[in-house]
C-alpha cells in the first residue's frame, strides 16, 4: 500500500499545518477521539468555492488490430465532469455571564460547553457521511446513497449478505486517496471546525427579554468526493440478530458470514496500491470481529497493539492487513437494500 502524499492529508494533519499556535489540532484531537473514521479520511482544499469539480473517464477509445497497407480509424476516450458540493455545519453557543461565573472557572466552564458542541458536530458530521442525501439540499450526498441501489452501475461494489428484515447494518470498505475517495473543504477555507469567540453580547429568553452571554459561533465546512466508485465496497443487508446469534445468514458456513464477504470486498478494489483501504462498522460488528480474533488461530482477524496520535497504547482490530475502525453512527436499523 503506497504511501499518499501532495495535499490530500487526514484533518489532524491540515491541523498542524493551518494552525501552528495548535488551536485547532486540539479540536481535531477532541474529534478523533470520539469518531474514527475522521482520523483515517484524507482531506484536500476544493478546486471551487463551493466544493470540487472532477473530470472521470466514461469510456475508453477504441483500439484495432491493423492490416498492411490499411489505415486505422481515430477514436478517443470520452469524460464527464461531475461536481461535488460542500455544506456547512454550524451551530451558535450562548452561555449567561453570571451562570459561567458561579464556576469560578469562566474558562474552564466555556470549554465544557464547548465539547458538547463539538460532539454534537462530530456526530451529526459521521451520520452525513455515510447517510447524507440529496433530499436534504444543505447536506452533501454520503456513501449509503451512492451504493444503495443493487441495479445501478455500480452494483458490483454491493455484496448482498442476505438479510431481509429492517434490523439491517452495513460494513464498508473505503479506499481513501486522491483518485478514489476522500474528503474536501471549499476553496480559500481551512479544513476542519472553525471557532469565533464572539465575546460577550445581548442573548433573548422566551419571553423576548435580554441577558449578557458570552457567544460563540462554530462552523464546519465539508464535502465527500467519490471520484472513482469501483474503490468502495458495501457489505449490505447483515441481519443483525442473525449476527449476534451466529445463525441463519450469518452461520459461519454460511456463503453470507461476514468474514467471508469482508474477504470478496477487498477483492473489489482494483488496487491497493495508491489507496488507504479501511473497513468501517459499528460496535456489534467490530466486537464480534475481535470475539472470531480470540477464537480463531489463523491469522485472518487479528488485534494488533500500536499507537495513536496522541501516543497512546491502542489495539487496532485487523481484517487480512486492513484496520477495521468503529463509526457508532452506523446504523443496526437499515432498510433492506434492493
Amino acid at each position: 500500500m503506497a504511501t499518499l502524499g501532495g495535499s490530500v492529508l487526514t484533518l489532524n494533519d491540515w491541523a498542524k499545518r493551518l494552525d501552528p499556535d495548535g488551536k485547532t489540532a486540539k479540536t481535531v484531537e477532541i474529534l478523533s477521539q470520539t469518531n474514527e473514521i475522521l482520523s483515517d479520511a484524507l482531506f484536500k482544499e476544493g478546486n471551487l468555492p463551493t466544493g470540487e469539480q472532477t473530470t472521470i473517464r466514461t469510456g475508453l477509445p477504441t483500439v484495432y488490430y491493423r492490416q498492411m497497407n490499411a489505415g486505422v480509424p481515430k477514436s478517443k476516450s470520452t469524460t464527464s465532469q461531475i461536481t461535488e458540493n460542500t455544506a456547512e455545519l454550524t451551530a451558535r453557543s450562548e452561555v449567561d455571564v453570571s451562570v459561567a461565573k458561579l464556576n469560578g472557572n469562566v474558562k474552564a466552564f466555556r470549554l465544557d460547553e464547548a465539547m458538547a458542541f463539538l460532539e454534537a458536530m462530530n456526530q451529526r458530521q459521521a451520520t452525513t457521511m455515510f447517510y447524507g442525501s440529496a433530499a436534504n439540499p444543505e447536506e452533501y450526498v454520503g456513501f449509503s446513497n451512492r451504493y444503495g441501489d443493487l441495479s445501478a452501475g455500480n452494483a458490483q461494489n454491493i455484496i448482498d449478505a442476505g438479510g431481509t428484515s429492517t434490523d439491517n447494518l452495513s460494513i464498508w470498505l473505503v479506499g481513501w486517496g486522491q483518485r478514489s475517495t476522500f474528503g474536501v473543504f471549499p476553496k480559500g477555507s481551512k479544513a476542519g471546525i472553525s471557532h469565533e469567540d464572539l465575546g460577550i453580547g445581548d442573548a433573548f429568553d422566551s419571553n423576548d427579554d435580554r441577558f449578557r452571554a458570552y457567544m460563540d459561533d462554530w462552523k464546519w465546512e465539508n464535502g465527500l468526493v467519490v471520484k472513482d466508485w469501483r474503490y468502495n465496497v458495501r457489505i449490505a443487508n447483515v441481519d443483525v440478530s442473525d449476527l449476534t446469534g451466529q445463525t441463519g445468514t450469518q452461520a459461519s458456513t454460511a456463503a453470507t458470514a461476514v468474514l467471508k464477504l469482508m474477504s470478496r470486498a477487498i477483492d473489489r478494489l482494483p488496487t491497493l496500491n495508491d489507496v488507504k483501504p479501511v473497513f468501517y462498522a459499528n460496535r456489534t460488528l467490530v466486537s464480534l470481529l475481535r470475539i472470531a480474533a480470540m477464537d480463531k488461530s489463523a491469522s485472518a482477524v487479528n488485534i494488533t497493539e500500536s499507537v495513536n496520535q496522541f501516543g497512546d497504547t491502542i489495539f487496532t482490530t485487523r481484517f487480512l492487513g486492513i484496520p477495521v475502525r468503529i463509526v457508532d453512527a452506523l446504523l443496526t436499523t437499515e432498510a433492506r437494500v434492493v
